[in-house]
């Protein structure tokens, strides 16, 4: 317990595959952490389809989460938040790609972009709230085509090795099976979901 008598400040990075219910259980986790609740996406609404998947999930989420919409200054405004107990990061895979297309040039150099999760994990280290970081495991399919492509898995892969240093938590989700890995033993997290 801290000083104050309330349970010690937690980071949790949750991974996974698209729809395998990481960010499904980054939203319970992060209600069962507290009462004031802020939800970061960092997804653009670049065409119809996008708005409309935007617009479901923040009604999924209704009241519960106040919702800041925030594609590139992550670490600014994890670091600028106020007065609430937990927040989620919904997601590390976007904000990475959202930082790598502003200049799509093939001879673009990432150091910057190395510079911005270090930041990033600067900021969730010493963020006053509970932090849940959702991410999409993308380092296990194929070789991307493209430098590109391969940048940006090469990027995700190097994000969440620097982020699981930050976390006290971490979840993967596969299959629609959440695995807690870390604090151990593992164990699967959403067993009564069926």
């Amino acid at each position: 317990m801290s000083a104050a008598g309330a349970a010690p400040r937690r980071i949790a990075l949750v991974g996974g595959g698209v729809r395998s219910g990481k960010s499904a259980f980054a939203l319970a986790l992060a209600r069962s952490l507290g009462e004031r609740r802020a939800f970061i996406a960092t997804a653009e609404p670049f065409d119809d389809e996008m708005r409309a998947r935007i617009a479901a999930h923040t009604r999924e989420r209704g009241d519960a989460f106040a919702t800041v919409e925030e594609p590139l200054a992550l670490p600014e405004r994890i670091a600028a938040l106020s007065g609430v107990d937990v927040v989620v990061v919904d997601c590390l895979t976007l904000w990475l790609s959202n930082l790598l297309l502003r200049d799509e040039t093939e001879g673009r150099r990432l150091d910057p972009i190395e510079a911005r999760i270090e930041e990033l994990a600067a900021a969730v280290e010493s963020a006053a709230p509970h932090v849940v970081l959702v991410s999409n495991e993308v380092g296990m399919g194929v070789v991307p085509e493209s430098r590109l492509g391969r940048a940006f898995r090469d990027l995700a892969g190097r994000a969440h090795q620097r982020l699981n240093r930050s976390a006290g938590e971490l979840y993967v989700a596969v299959m629609g099976a959440v695995l807690r890995l870390r604090p151990g033993p593992v164990e699967v997290m959403n067993e009564g979901a069926r």
